[in-house]
């Protein structure tokens, strides 16, 4: 039987348990915590399929895969689910255990800053190099941490981490990919 949780429901499982289930739409696992996933509405789950399939078209070019809504296991008590990952070309287990290279959040109504922070803090602790947090709105994207030579470039662990990194936000230009979405697709209304 496949759970269904809504958005409140707070559960309280085993790391073996959780990962032997499967709800749907399928949820993340903080510190013993089933926690339902905001989930995306069309702007959502348009700039996710434009996404996923533009790094898609470059997988065999670039040595990478594209996947969407795949459990990463960030930490021994924790696994998250972002909308897209780019994983090395390689075999993967059911649930990612290596840091992938580029982790991509796309912003939905419901989600807080503060959430959307702990993940990328999350998938920051794991090691992986770089992560996109999308507003599918504007259209528009930041880094909130890149790892440059080695060194993190939001500095220590912690709040004050999280908020430095917030005042050097990168951008990241979506426009060639989101033109990209408009020709391939001219009958689609997105603009």
């Amino acid at each position: 039987m496949l759970p269904f949780l809504h958005m409140a429901t707070v559960i309280h499982i085993p790391l073996h348990e959780y990962l032997s289930t499967s709800y749907r739409p399928d949820c993340e696992y903080v510190d013993g915590e089933v926690r339902g996933r905001n989930v995306g509405k069309y702007e959502h789950a348009r700039v996710q399929a434009l996404l996923a399939h533009w790094f898609g078209n470059h997988e065999q070019d670039w040595g990478v895969q594209v996947v969407t809504e795949q459990r990463v296991r960030v930490s021994p008590t924790r696994v998250r689910i972002p909308d897209l990952a780019l994983l090395p070309l390689v075999a993967q287990p059911d649930v990612v255990v290596v840091p992938p290279l580029l982790i991509i959040e796309i912003l939905s109504s419901d989600d807080s800053y503060s959430d959307t922070q702990e993940r990328a803090q999350d998938y920051r602790k794991m090691g992986v190099e770089t992560v996109w947090i999308v507003d599918p709105k504007t259209r528009s994207g930041h880094v909130p941490w890149r790892r440059m030579g080695g060194i993190r470039a939001s500095g220590s662990e912690g709040d004050a981490a999280l908020r430095e990194s917030a005042r050097h936000l990168q951008p990241v230009n979506l426009g060639l990919i989101l033109r990209w979405g408009q020709t391939c697709c001219p009958t689609t209304a997105f603009t």
